[in-house]
């Protein structure tokens, strides 16, 4: 049997352009893991079994495109339909251990290529480190950026997404997307999270309260509703998180590898 957290992520950064050919939308995203994860285990059987999440598709999909027969207990703890990648992050880690169940593992490249066809999100899961995020989101490059901060996160109550895809094909488009991606790489290469651009896809009141509680970046992250506020300090992420208590679940989180 295999065991490994499967972590969530936030969109540090989303920036979205037009539609491309193959009906996705070119992106620039910024991704970062963080400690608040589900738990997976793998081992083999004689058919594909999921437990502990009646709800999944990803992982059976991973298993499938790996032509890998496996018993996966999923152990969820990040929100599901929030934006914090846990269907995929289920997905990758899923595929990453079964492939090591195998006789002979797939190498690398072609474990990446089964993640793109799973979800834009996916091959992220099988890198390390933060990363930014082209073309469709799933043409990944490490990217160096500050790590020293606690990440506040609020699930608002009462708020469920559509699925991803539906929130990007109810999205029109806006002008000046080479500009905003330009201010995006500008940013990282300052390595000034702060001075990242705000998420083009999806909006809240509660990034503002967040930055008013003293968050140095607050944002939704990728298609929502999940928010998030970056803190320089515990007290007082812990202070934002008691006073946004009302507002809906919160965790306290810190980035992860």
């Amino acid at each position: 049997m295999k065991k490994a957290a499967a972590p969530a992520k936030i969109n540090l950064a989303l920036v979205v352009g037009e539609l491309r050919p193959d009906g996705k939308h070119e992106v620039a995203t910024v991704l970062q893991r963080i400690d608040l994860a589900d738990h997976i285990s793998v081992e083999r059987a004689d058919s594909v079994e999921i437990h502990g999440f009646a709800e999944d598709t990803l992982v059976r999909g991973a298993l499938t495109a790996l032509g890998v027969t496996a018993r996966v207990r999923i152990e969820k703890r990040i929100p599901v339909g929030a934006g914090l990648g846990g269907g995929s992050s289920d997905a990758a880690t899923a595929l990453r251990l079964a492939n090591e169940l195998l006789a002979e593992p797939v190498p690398a490249g072609q474990l990446h290529a089964l993640a793109s066809g799973l979800g834009a999100d996916v091959p992220f899961f099988l890198s390390q480190g933060p990363q930014l995020g082209t073309r469709d989101g799933s043409e990944l490059a490490p990217v160096s950026l500050p790590s020293n901060y606690v990440v506040v996160l609020v699930l608002p109550a009462g708020e469920r997404k559509s699925s991803t895809a539906s929130v990007y094909a109810a999205f029109s488009g806006q002008d000046g997307f080479p500009e905003r991606r330009a201010a995006l790489y500008a940013a990282l290469e300052a390595g000034e999270l702060a001075s990242l651009p705000p998420n083009d896809l999806a909006s809240s009141p509660l990034a503002d309260e967040l930055l008013d509680l003293g968050a140095f970046r607050a944002d939704v992250s990728g298609a929502g509703p999940a928010v998030y506020g970056l803190f320089a300090d515990t007290e007082r992420a812990e202070a934002a998180r008691d006073a946004l208590a009302n507002s809906g679940q919160t965790w306290l989180a810190k980035p992860a590898w």
